[in-house]
């Protein structure tokens, strides 16, 4: 017998025998899938089968079965091997629906025995390694990317709902930007240039507002060269939208409708648990104040320029671990984390942003200390981060130059400056709203880590 034909007579899948059983009693079926189970007893061999939508019991007995083909089945199938099965449907003393087998046919043979201890496998890493055996072995695991697809095809559908456009844009980048992060860098040889992975989506979906579309967004892969933990990976999915002649209201409004409609897609509901939390995605989302809420916690005023050795102090006393070379937005940001956003559980937007954290919003003119920024936290995470885009390119020229001053003094993460974004502005480019979110809301939503939520997390060689 072949062991691994070129095709399969398939006709039906497990699930669509199972539930057109009925219907199917008199009709000679195929069905195919990976063993899952083996009892031989006498003259006859129970079994299941498994494929993507469900597992069905088989049988086999040697007066039914060219005897040929019965002693091949007996001698030579294991658990995990894929075979195709010909025969009729029935119920079994114990009524189960079962698929009585006439012929056989080995049509994917496995030479590694299955390892059943994975069915109590603790070792994260070890099933993050081998996720193909961890996807074989747990449904539940299988379930997770099912509702992956939901997750992205809900904002992708929402979002053309509402008259986006959705486009592609470079991954490599002569110039990294719209994100503090450090990037990866690689060589192109056919241009003999080196160029950095993008670390953001915003600086090409803008440059589109520029040249005249005015609802945008891209979902892709973005590249970060930092630390791994529970909500932070090197490579992750993200989705950015803009849209112009919008102002930050209107972002919030549809961003909290987005959040409300991919929750209620993926649990049938508006509540969810995240570390032993509830949280209640069913209400209006409040804002909450960065400057008052910081003053609370830690006693410093934004509004005034709280100076660097102050920050740091105040770092000190908390217990608060930061870099030397972190400048006054940093600091600040350092802080917050610390303080202000651990005890932000349920859904809300935290607003004000001070300048120093933001250096591609456009500035409140109530208070040239604060941008126009929104960032939606749930649970003490960060979901979501928006705001009204800055548009003036001479602001941005200064900006930039203030982020390649941190760079300067040893900063990896400050952004650099981009020339060609800051020529693109100088064409001018309308008031405009832009808004993002990752995979990080997913692993929030299943209250997982967001390794657990990737297929292929990138993890350590043996």
């Amino acid at each position: 017998m072949e062991p691994y034909p070129e095709k399969t007579r398939r006709n039906f899948s497990n699930g669509e025998a199972l539930k057109k059983f009925e219907d199917l009693l008199d009709e000679e079926i195929i069905l195919a899938g990976r063993v899952k189970s083996l009892r031989p007893m006498g003259g006859s061999v129970f079994a299941h089968i498994e494929d993507e939508s469900g597992k069905i019991q088989i049988f086999l007995n040697k007066k039914n079965v060219e005897e040929k083909k019965y002693k091949l089945f007996v001698q030579n199938v294991e658990i995990g091997d894929f075979v195709e099965v010909v025969g009729k449907l029935f119920k079994t003393k114990k009524e189960e629906k079962t698929l009585e087998a006439r012929n056989w046919q080995m049509i994917g043979k496995n030479v590694r025995p299955i390892p059943t201890e994975y069915y109590g496998l603790k070792d994260t890493e070890e099933l993050l390694r081998r996720r193909y055996l961890d996807l074989m072995m747990n449904g539940e695991t299988r379930d997770i990317f099912q509702k992956k697809n939901i997750f992205w095809q809900t904002i992708r559908n929402f979002l053309a709902k509402n008259g986006f456009l959705e486009v592609q844009t470079p991954i490599f980048e002569h110039i990294p930007g719209g994100a503090e992060a450090e990037p990866f860098k690689t060589h192109h040889n056919a241009l003999n240039a080196d160029f950095y992975m993008r670390i953001s989506l915003e600086l090409s979906l803008k440059r589109l507002l520029v040249g005249g579309y005015e609802k945008v967004f891209e979902i892709g892969r973005v590249f970060r060269n930092e630390g791994i933990d529970r909500e932070h990976l090197q490579e992750f999915d993200s989705m950015e939208f803009y849209w112009a002649y919008a102002d930050m209201d209107k972002g919030m409004k549809l961003a909290e409708k987005l959040f409300k409609e991919i929750v209620n897609e993926i649990t049938g509901g508006y509540e969810t648990e995240y570390e032993g939390q509830k949280i209640g995605w069913d209400i209006n989302f409040p804002k909450v104040d960065y400057f008052t809420e910081f003053k609370k916690e830690t006693g410093i005023d934004l509004s005034s320029s709280a100076p660097l050795e102050e920050l740091r102090s105040k770092a000190d006393s908390l217990g608060i671990k930061y870099d030397p070379t972190f400048g006054r937005g940093r600091m600040i940001d350092v802080i917050y984390k610390k303080t202000v956003r651990q005890k932000l559980v349920q859904p809300c937007f935290l607003v004000g942003h001070p300048i120093e954290v933001s250096p591609l919003a456009k500035r409140d003119p109530e208070n040239p200390n604060k941008v126009l920024r929104f960032q939606l936290i749930a649970g003490k995470s960060e979901l979501g981060n928006g705001f009204s885009e800055l548009n003036d390119p001479l602001d941005q020229r200064k900006r930039f130059e203030e982020q390649m001053k941190l760079r300067a003094a040893g900063d990896a993460e400050a952004q650099m400056l981009d020339e060609d974004f800051v020529e693109a502005l100088e064409y001018g480019m309308p008031p405009a709203v832009g808004f993002g979110l990752s995979e990080r809301l997913f692993a929030f939503i299943l209250n997982k880590s967001v390794r657990e939520t990737v297929i292929f997390p990138p993890v350590k060689s043996k």
